[in-house]
């Protein structure tokens, strides 16, 4: 039975992240942990009294109950369990408890909280959860994003890196509806190093069990433009990318203004941290 954490703030953008994950689950028996974090400031914190404190955590617990009703009623799959998880500790640090004591295969949550700009790709708390969480691989949903089934999955690799057993969620990813992973290499250079053919060869190697191509393009713009480019030439569904040091992640998210590079994923954005 697979374990999914749908962190919530109970923002539409949340909420849509879950009802995304219900229908790409569909076919899975499933867990799934709505959690909630009400953790404040220090400074905040001394100016509340206990009482209030209490009534906050009974108010968030009723959000929870509330948000698990609706789940369940707007799912009536008995392969789908639902729980759920109030905690006081700070929203990435919740994760990371939720993730060790109930062995949570995923975590799949909305690209902005309740404040999110149009114009911004992720929202602060989403880039802080990308750089902490290492241990689980994250799906990133956009605002107002309706379930279509995955049938083509984009994976961009310079094959400067080995990939074995970290490219396991991607593996299960696609053998959910038997998507096909194409692989997109952007043109740096103008031969392959004898590291790169080797990566190369055994990324096919790892993949020969799930349906992929691999693509090439002209390193002619920015790699985030090239990467949008390929996702609307191919219809991609799914955004699968690799979170390493030095990585473009990394480059995305070390952004001090995210809205300026012009990375603007409008599908789902699966982040694998290089030790998942």
């Amino acid at each position: 039975m697979k374990k999914i954490l749908l962190p919530t703030d109970f923002s539409d953008n949340a909420w849509c992240a879950a009802v995304y994950a219900l229908k790409l689950y569909e076919k899975e028996e499933c867990t799934f942990y709505f959690l909630h974090s009400y953790k404040m400031k220090a400074s905040a914190m001394s100016n509340i009294s206990n009482k209030l404190l209490r009534s906050m955590a009974d108010n968030a617990k009723q959000e929870l109950l509330e948000l698990k009703d609706m789940a369940e009623r707007a799912n009536d799959n008995l392969n789908h369990n639902f729980d759920i998880l109030l905690s006081v500790d700070a929203m990435d640090d919740a994760i990371d408890m939720a993730i060790t004591k109930y062995k949570i295969d995923i975590i799949v949550m909305g690209t902005k909280g309740a404040t999110g700009a149009k114009e911004i790709f992720m929202g602060s708390n989403t880039v802080k959860i990308i750089k902490h969480v290492k241990s689980c691989p994250i799906l990133l949903i956009p605002h107002e994003f309706d379930f279509d089934e995955p049938k083509q999955i984009a994976f961009p690799t310079d094959f400067n890196r080995f990939y074995g057993e970290e490219l396991l969620p991607l593996k299960n990813l696609s053998k959910l509806y038997d998507s096909k992973i194409r692989i997109l290499h952007i043109n740096e250079e103008k031969n392959l190093s004898h590291q790169q053919d080797y990566n190369l060869a055994m990324l096919k190697a790892y993949l020969e069990d799930n349906p992929h191509t691999f693509h090439w393009m002209p390193d002619y713009t920015k790699k985030e433009n090239a990467i949008n480019d390929f996702i609307e030439e191919l219809n991609i569904d799914i955004l699968v990318m690799i979170n390493y040091e030095h990585s473009f992640i990394e480059s995305i998210i070390n952004e001090p203004v995210i809205k300026k590079i012009g990375f603007h994923a409008t599908i789902p954005f699966f982040v694998i941290p290089s030790s998942a």
